[in-house]
Parts: structure tokens; C-alpha cells; sequence
């Protein structure tokens, strides 16, 4: 009996929390596909050690484990306090002032990280601190000072982020830090790299050019947490490899209550522009400190599948919290029910797209077959990943299985929704040899069995990207019973 494979994937932030061998064995045990290093903290040294344990342990468990360097962006925050945490009341005063010291903040007021901020805002404009625990109007802007009314008020820590409701600061995607640490990124050989705050095209292609001149060849995840991100959404699916919903920064500036419909927005526009998607920022919450989750996050993840994603992550939950591999477990069992729902594994997706390349037209047609036909899984002989992603696109049931000589594919293929690697090293230029290898392969992981049809796609020129042309059917056990 083949035993039923969750297809939508998991992300999981390390931290404190998966510090040791032993946690991050339970981590990658509990189901874990991609792991995120969090760039905001630790050092290149750190991020170095933490890949090289990450891919150690992944190989003894036998994972094509893909690594995720998530980098921080531009810091908009508020600055440190004298005597450590304040407690500001509705309808009070307080002042952002960027002439306040970095550790001088007090009852009144408070530096700030973002020095042009009082050139940015105007009267009456909302700024949101805290990820919208903190809320003022602006009331003036005098030189560095911007005088404010305490609008929802409440206990205020040390460098919490700001942001300006609807959007519009101007404060560059890529900083200095972030310069360097796409540096780091391409020593690891980190397989994904996240852009935070990206406002438009512009900021992804810079990000890919630096990666490249560093000798890095990871795909590029544009994080939509702006709000100008969204109207400039599709020129900024265009150019990136993946999308990420952040839902922290990104409820902040256009209200929590536009989440929803904005996530299946970009979840829709990124599928149908062949675009990776991960749904991030407190799915799975309250398992910081619990050993399950709350019905609401259990509807939260579910619905994210049923949206389309191709990954779900997981943030604190994993790096800080109390029971990450449990978290991880939870989520799975919720990611594997939603599957099972109608929706989920249906979809007229591209029927009437005239497509313009012969590899998209085979991937396309074989998912049509497989959907048509009972076949029981999908073997892509590939290069780059390209014909397993444009799989994945369509709504299925059936396990598409990537086979590549290539560990960088593996990795990157693992993020892809109903995509499993698989390593394959031989090239033959006899084909019904590279059939019979690849199927004998699927069977001794236990990935088919004897009856079973299977589908096959790969190129007349093994070993070379993006030459996909030919699909073939044929029968594991009898591999002579469909000819052509």
C-alpha cells in the first residue's frame, strides 16, 4: 500500500529552540522541507554553522533539505528607553525624535533607526508600532520631532518596528547589511533568499544581481509586507522565483482586515503566473507555548491550503518556542486533511493558455493525463526543476517526482507543492534504460508499485536544461506493455 504524501510544504525558522542536534534531528523527522535562517540575527560564522549542521543531519535522514536565507531589510524602528519599558495611555502625548539618543528614550519620547522618518510623514497621518499593538497620530512634525496622540496606547518596549499605515516610506529594500549578508548567503549556497520589503521590480533584480556577482545561485522569494507591493504586484511576481505572503508587516499597513482577500489575491496571481508561494507570519502562534494549536490557526493553515499554497511557514513558533517539532507534527496533520478536500486536488488551471514552450506544453499535457488516466505518479527527468515546477501548478492528487542528478534541484524542488526529489545521477542516451532505471528507482522507494502506471518526462538530450519534449506511460512491471 503507497502511503498518502503531504504535498504542501513547511517551512521552519531555527533559532534557539533547534539549537541542538537532537532538536533539529526532531525537527527535520517531523516533517520540515525547508528550513529559514532568519538574517536579522547571529552572525555570518553562525549562519555558516547552522547550514553545514542542517545539511548533515538532513542527509542522515535521507532529505534533500532546502535552506532559506530570509534577510532583514531596512530596521524602521523605535530606539531603546532609559529605564527599560514604558506604558502609554489613550488620547496621551509622545514623540518620535530623531535627534533622542539610542538609549535615552523615557515617557516622553523616543529615538528612532530611521533618521528621515519626520520627512516622511505629515499631519494626521497613523503610524502603527509594535505590529499594531501601539497606534499614534501624527498631530506635527517640528525638524527631527514628530509629536504624536496616542491613538491606542499600551506597554512599549525597546525597538519595536514602525510602520505608516497605507504604505509610502521610502527607506530602501536593500541596506548595507543586507549587501553583506547576500555575501554570506552565497557562501552557504543558501537555495532561497528572501527580500524584505521590496517596493517594486527593481529591488528583486538588484537582490539577483548581487547574489549572481557573489557567485550565488539561489532563487529569489520577494516578501510582500508593503503596501505599495501590491501595486506593483505583478511586475514583482515577474522577476522573482517565489512570493511570500508576510502577513505581520503587511496587516500593519493596510489593516488586518484586508488580510484575507489580499492573501488569496497574491496566492491566485503568483500560481497563475508560475510562481512558488509561501504563507508566513503566526500560523501555528499559540504553539510557542502550547502543545496544540488553537482551532483558529487550525482553519488558518487549512485555508492556506485550499488557497493554493505551496508552503505554509512556521516563525517564533520554531526558533523560540517550547515544542517545535510538535508545531511542525501539528501542522503537517492539518496541511495532509485539507488535501484531502475536493478542492484542493482539482483545477482547470492554463486549459485555454496557448503555451510557448514545447517543456511547459509536455509538463502540461502530462498533468492533464495523469488527472485523466489513474496514474499513480509522475516521474520528471530534470536539469533545473523547470518542468516539476510547471507540474506543480496544477491542482492533483498525484505525487510528481523529480528526478535530477543535480542536489541544488533537489533542494529547490522540495519547496515546489506535490513535488518529491528524488536523486538521479545517470544520464543514458538509451531512453528505455533511463525509463526502467528511474521507475526501479520510484519502486524501491516505495513511491509505485508493480500495476501501477506511471507517467515519465524527460528530453531527447538527457543533461540538458530545458529540453523536455517527450511523455511516456508505461507500467511498473511491465515496462514493454506501452510502446511509442
Amino acid at each position: 500500500m503507497i502511503a498518502v504524501k503531504r504535498r504542501t510544504k513547511i517551512v521552519a525558522t531555527l533559532g534557539p529552540a533547534t539549537e541542538s542536534d537532537q532538536a533539529l534531528d526532531a525537527l527535520i523527522k517531523a516533517g520540515v522541507d525547508v528550513v529559514r535562517l532568519n538574517f536579522s540575527h547571529g552572525s555570518a560564522e553562525e549562519h555558516q554553522a547552522r547550514a553545514e549542521k542542517v545539511r548533515a543531519i538532513g542527509k542522515a535522514n535521507h532529505r534533500h533539505l532546502g535552506i532559506l536565507a530570509d534577510l532583514q531589510g531596512p530596521k524602521i524602528r523605535i530606539e531603546r528607553f532609559r529605564d527599560g519599558a514604558i506604558e502609554l495611555g489613550n488620547g496621551g502625548k509622545f514623540c518620535l525624535n530623531a535627534d533622542c539618543g539610542a538609549n535615552d528614550g523615557d515617557q516622553d519620547q523616543v529615538g528612532i533607526t530611521y533618521k528621515t522618518l519626520p520627512e516622511e510623514v505629515s499631519k494626521d497621518d497613523i503610524l502603527v508600532l509594535d505590529d499594531g499593538r501601539i497606534v499614534l497620530q501624527v498631530k506635527s512634525v517640528k525638524g527631527p520631532k514628530i509629536l504624536c496622540s496616542v491613538q491606542v496606547g499600551g506597554k512599549l518596549s525597546n525597538n519595536k518596528g514602525i510602520n505608516l499605515k497605507g504604505g509610502g516610506l521610502t527607506a530602501a529594500a536593500l541596506t548595507e547589511k543586507d549587501k553583506e549578508d547576500i555575501i554570506t548567503a552565497a557562501n552557504i549556497d543558501a537555495d532561497f533568499i528572501a527580500v524584505s520589503f521590496p517596493r517594486n521590480a527593481d529591488d528583486i533584480i538588484q537582490a539577483r544581481q548581487l547574489l549572481r556577482d557573489a557567485g550565488g545561485e539561489g532563487d529569489i522569494i520577494a516578501k510582500i509586507e508593503r503596501a505599495e507591493a501590491l501595486d506593483n504586484l505583478e511586475a514583482i511576481i515577474q522577476v522573482s522565483d517565489a512570493i511570500m505572503v508576510a502577513r505581520g508587516d503587511l496587516g500593519v499597513e493596510i489593516g488586518d482586515a484586508n488580510l484575507p482577500a489580499v492573501q488569496k489575491q497574491i496566492i491566485k496571481k503568483a500560481r497563475d503566473m508560475n510562481r512558488v508561494v509561501i504563507t508566513a507570519t503566526q500560523m501555528m502562534e499559540s504553539m510557542r507555548d502550547s502543545p496544540i494549536p488553537t482551532r483558529a490557526e487550525v482553519f488558518d493553515v487549512a485555508n492556506a491550503v485550499l488557497d493554493g499554497t505551496d508552503a505554509v511557514m512556521l516563525s517564533a513558533e520554531t526558533a523560540t518556542g517550547s515544542y517545535p517539532s510538535q508545531t511542525v507534527r501539528a501542522m503537517s496533520d492539518i496541511c495532509l486533511s485539507a488535501e484531502q478536500q475536493h478542492r484542493a486536488s482539482h483545477s482547470t488551471h492554463r486549459l485555454n493558455t496557448v503555451f510557448n514552450r514545447v517543456d511547459e506544453a509536455i509538463a502540461m499535457a502530462s498533468m492533464y493525463t495523469a488527472n485523466h488516466l489513474g496514474v499513480r505518479a509522475i516521474a520528471a527527468l530534470t536539469e533545473t526543476g523547470s518542468t516539476a515546477l510547471w507540474m506543480s501548478r496544477i491542482s492533483s492528487g498525484i505525487p510528481i517526482y523529480a528526478l535530477s542528478r543535480h542536489e541544488s534541484t533537489n533542494r529547490k524542488v522540495n519547496l515546489y507543492r506535490g513535488v518529491f526529489p528524488i536523486y538521479f545521477p545517470t544520464i543514458h542516451t538509451n531512453h528505455a534504460e533511463a525509463n526502467q532505471e528511474a521507475v526501479d528507482l520510484m519502486k524501491k522507494q516505495k513511491a509505485v508499485e508493480d500495476g501501477d502506471l506511471v507517467i515519465i518526462t524527460k528530453g531527447d538530450l538527457m543533461g540538458t536544461g530545458g529540453g523536455t519534449n517527450a511523455m511516456k506511460i508505461v507500467e511498473v512491471g511491465n515496462m514493454a506493455k506501452y510502446v511509442g
